[in-house]
């Protein structure tokens, strides 16, 4: 039932208001247009109203109010004379002494017009929205195919999709094929907290990442409190307060790479099925540019990498001392590299096999990572030696660092989890440019001299030439 707003005092409009009832119209009268009250979801489809109305001091607070309104006015007389405000708001309709089917014909003449126009408004929204949309997914499809880098491809992601959807925080976990678990790769906030999260793993399977990446099917969670899928300690960890969540898969060929997960609108509306539907666009572009970039960085770690421990080989030691030698004598600072060996490796080897002494090994370069700083290199440089180059350090703080790394190994126990606890010593050498060595070939050649001098007198010890 249509509700249609009679105002004013005119006889034609009592007389109308009958004839429009009797048609099934909710017919709800007003004196003026100060006296129009209604609740919302009460508004009018139609308007009839008086002329003369337009001489009340509301008129123009009137008009804004339902200027989208289709109005019907009223003239007692056929002198179309007082029409003049009315006339320069749309969906208005004049009249003078009409008859019930003049009038039935103009009630339907204004609502099939005002659906028109607010069609031809929505088509014209929708148009913007696509032109917009084309507009971005055209650059990020450029943007995608002119690098390699998985962390520009990563970055792109995240700075489009923040143009499409206002959201508090970002992340994109990438699977880890190795241990089948999902990294944190790239995400939004302060550097403390993505260094917290970038120690997270998540397993297939938990969390509503974890779920997603297993499922491979895109998630919108309203309220993540009522979701059981839900992992609170991720919350804890980046110190926020997620409210409502959309989770995505990053897939191609039919294979999980990843998935992009968007946390709490900043407006606190809840994310919508349009939302879905342009981070999905977006994923689909993306997908394609992240597998191709994650072979290429695979190719180009191959390169520089030993394969077992997964650190530097000796190809990219070389290049690195060759740099910081450079840098070292611009900056006038000093080089020192550590050459470390594990003692009694071998009886590793002959008593427990060589699967168990490559775990070992492996164990082995994480503990040398996490005993350094950000700038310091760690190299396996065959067998059980390690090679660590410290940029501008001094001898005697390399002497501490070596001493540090010692104390650490004799302390440690290995391979605890895959029940051997072993426990392991190694020897140092240390050597520093320019202090004890004039090129690359003397820092290598003298912190070996050294690693093999304690090797040969007393083992788990740490010496340097200076």
């Amino acid at each position: 039932m249509s509700r249609i707003f009679s105002i004013g005092r005119a006889p034609i409009l009592k007389k109308k208001e009958i004839a429009l009832a009797a048609k099934g119209g909710d017919v709800v009268p007003f004196k003026t247009i100060d006296n129009i009250h209604y609740r919302p979801g009460t508004e009018p489809q139609l308007i009839l109203i008086d002329k003369n109305q337009s001489a009340e001091p509301s008129f123009r607070d009137f008009q804004l109010s339902f200027k989208d309104t289709p109005k019907v006015v009223f003239s007692d007389s056929r002198l179309f004379t007082g029409f003049g405000p009315w006339m320069k708001y749309p969906l208005t309709y004049f009249v003078a002494e009409p008859s019930s089917r003049e009038l039935e014909y103009l009630f339907k003449k204004a609502l099939r017009e005002k659906e028109i126009l607010e069609e031809n408004s929505a088509l014209k929204n929708r148009l913007a929205t696509l032109t917009r949309e084309l507009d971005f997914f055209d650059e990020v499809s450029k943007t995608l195919t002119s690098t390699l880098e998985l962390n520009d491809i990563l970055t792109t992601i995240m700075k489009k999709s923040r143009k499409l959807i206002k959201a508090d925080t970002w992340s994109i976990l990438l699977l880890d094929e190795g241990t089948g678990e999902l990294v944190f790769e790239k995400m939004t906030g302060k550097k403390e907290d993505k260094r917290k999260m970038r120690k997270i793993r998540l397993k297939m399977g938990e969390g509503i990442a974890g779920w997603v990446a297993q499922e491979g099917i895109p998630v919108v969670v309203p309220d993540v409190s009522i979701d059981k899928r839900f992992w609170s300690k991720l919350d804890k960890e980046a110190g926020d307060k997620t409210k409502s969540l959309m989770c995505v898969p990053i897939r191609s060929k039919g294979n999980i790479l990843g998935v992009l997960e968007v946390v709490s609108k900043t407006a606190d509306d809840p994310f919508s099925r349009e939302d879905l539907d342009l981070i999905m666009r977006l994923v689909d572009r993306a997908a394609l540019a992240i597998e191709r970039a994650a072979l290429y960085q695979k190719m180009a770690e191959l390169s520089i990498t030993d394969d077992l421990t997964k650190l530097f080989n000796t190809r990219y030691l070389n290049r690195t001392l060759e740099l910081e030698i450079t840098r070292s004598n611009r900056h006038k600072s000093s080089l020192s590299l550590i050459f470390m060996d594990i003692d009694h490796f071998k009886v590793i080897n002959d008593n427990y096999g060589h699967l168990v002494g490559s775990k070992l090994l492996v164990e082995m370069g994480q503990l040398l990572i996490k005993s350094l700083r950000a700038i310091d290199i760690v190299a396996r440089y065959g067998g059980d030696e390690f090679v660590i180059v410290l940029p501008q350090t001094v001898p005697a703080s390399a002497v501490q660092i070596a001493e540090r790394i010692r104390k650490g190994i004799e302390q440690n126990v290995f391979l605890k989890k895959d029940g051997y606890s072993l426990r392991l010593t190694a020897s140092f050498g240390v050597a520093s440019y320019p202090e004890s060595a004039r090129s690359k070939e003397d820092l290598l050649r003298i912190a070996d001299e050294a690693m093999y001098r304690v090797k040969y007198q007393t083992r788990n010890g740490v010496y340097a030439i200076v």
